[in-house]
């Protein structure tokens, strides 16, 4: 089974846009929850557009009260603290994820838009994982689908990696000749990973469209899913929408 982890930063971000707690985030996680969905991602960053360091808590507090449910905090563990934000990794070791999942996003993009290149970044890693590990938090590494850089991503002490969807998902929107071999890289790098004893997730861009080819992944264990499943829930009401990713993950 594929499990499906909601990203809630986008109703975290439209609620940011006034002032109060409307929409709730804690309560569309358990939303989310109730419909099926195994697990909630986050992604805090310095600046605090969206995820705000008391939602992280609040919603590991929620996870925690349900079995068989994780919870996903993702970011840039060498974004400096800003305000009350203490840094990823410090967030983290507080509030005891399932996973934490580390990306080399700047404090300035949009979004995450590439995997780490560690030859570069991983010897700044190393540490950072190991403190993860050490407190019992698995550690996955947004990656793109090269063989090289997975195998590093094994030898720094990786339990996952989390394969960089987003050319994925903009060829087939584009209905790209060079889909099927876009495809074809990440089935090899889901292989390779296997093959080293690292698990295989997978997020970014991925939609009702595009998702039905990428479930074939070969051992794809999770999706986080948050931009797409917000819009789709602006249409379905969220927890048809929750219900609709359960449904494509399962092949129905």
């Amino acid at each position: 089974m594929i499990a499906l982890s909601v990203n809630l930063n986008k109703i975290a971000l439209i609620r940011n846009s006034r002032e109060g707690n409307f929409p709730d985030v804690i309560a569309h996680g358990r939303t989310c929850l109730d419909a099926g969905a195994q697990g909630i991602t986050v992604h805090p960053r310095p600046d605090q557009r969206h995820i705000r360091p008391g939602d992280v808590r609040e919603l590991a507090s929620l996870c925690r009260e349900r079995q068989d449910v994780e919870f996903n905090v993702e970011g840039n563990p060498f974004a400096a603290p800003m305000g009350d934000y203490p840094g990823l990794v410090e967030l983290a070791l507080e509030n005891q994820p399932d996973q934490c999942t580390l990306v080399p996003d700047s404090t300035d993009q949009l979004t995450s838009d590439h995997g780490f290149n560690l030859k570069l970044d991983g010897p700044r890693l190393v540490p950072q994982i190991a403190k993860l590990k050490n407190a019992r938090i698995r550690v996955s590494l947004f990656m793109e689908p090269d063989l090289e850089q997975i195998s590093l991503a094994r030898d720094i002490g990786a339990d996952r990696i989390e394969l960089y969807t987003g050319p994925y998902a903009e060829a087939v929107a584009r209905q790209s000749p060079e889909l099927d071999d876009i495809f074809a890289s990440h089935c090899a790098a889901a292989e390779h990973a296997r093959q080293l004893g690292l698990g295989v997730n997978a997020g970014h861009d991925l939609n009702l469209v595009n998702l039905p080819r990428y479930r074939t992944l070969p051992g794809l264990q999770e999706v986080s899913i948050g931009h797409a499943m917000t819009v789709d829930a602006i249409a379905m009401g969220l927890e048809n929408a929750v219900k609709a990713y359960l449904d494509c993950l399962a092949g129905n």
